[in-house]
């Protein structure tokens, strides 16, 4: 089961991972673990990211997609995988595709959680307010400002992937703004029509 989270930030995707993750077996690909991770192993793609971020600039879309198509060789993504916050523009995409056609499998679907702006921030603003009385630091991003940044740039950069999957068929929109388990409880319905026996 492969499968690609969408939605703004903010609308649960790393959530609903974490829960395919823990019913599905199937890992969760995040682009900053998987930096982090090929760094470490010092992967020749790796040494080659390591290098970028120590100059302080942004590692490439080659970069990345040569991670990713590292990070989905390995032996736990056999059974499928979930990417989140990838891709993050139509390039990657792209590339997405071409990585999995070159392996000579697809994508079973792309999620969007479909959300609420406005509410969102609220949302934000909770989460801070609750990890501040739970004694812990707010996320960084959790700040209205720079919330507002990170939506505009998702809106310019990744919205565009809704229309890409929707044309290929893919794509499948869930209520985001409902319950984390209603929302667990519709992806559930989601992959049960895509693939019934997993």
């Amino acid at each position: 089961m492969r499968l690609i989270l969408l939605g703004p930030p903010g609308a649960g995707k790393g959530t609903q991972a974490q829960r395919l993750v823990e019913k599905h077996g199937i890992p969760q690909l995040s682009t900053g673990d998987m930096l982090r991770a090929a760094v470490k192993a010092e992967t020749d793609v790796g040494r080659r990211a390591k290098a970028v971020m120590e100059a302080g600039e942004l590692v490439s879309d080659s970069i990345v997609n040569a991670i990713v198509g590292e990070r989905i060789d390995q032996a736990d993504c056999a059974r499928g995988f979930i990417l989140d916050g990838y891709p993050r523009t139509l390039a990657q995409a792209d590339a997405v595709e071409t990585m999995l056609c070159e392996r000579g499998v697809g994508l079973d679907a792309v999620i969007e959680l479909v959300v609420d702006d406005k509410a969102l921030v609220g949302r934000i603003v909770k989460r801070a307010e609750e990890a501040q009385a739970a004694g812990q630091p707010p996320r960084k991003d959790d700040n209205p400002d720079v919330f507002d940044e990170r939506l505009r740039e998702y809106y310019k950069k990744t919205a565009p992937l809704i229309g890409y999957y929707h044309a290929k068929g893919k794509l499948v929109g869930v209520d985001g703004m409902a319950s984390i388990d209603a929302v667990t409880e519709a992806i559930e319905g989601v992959l049960e029509e895509i693939a019934p026996v997993h």
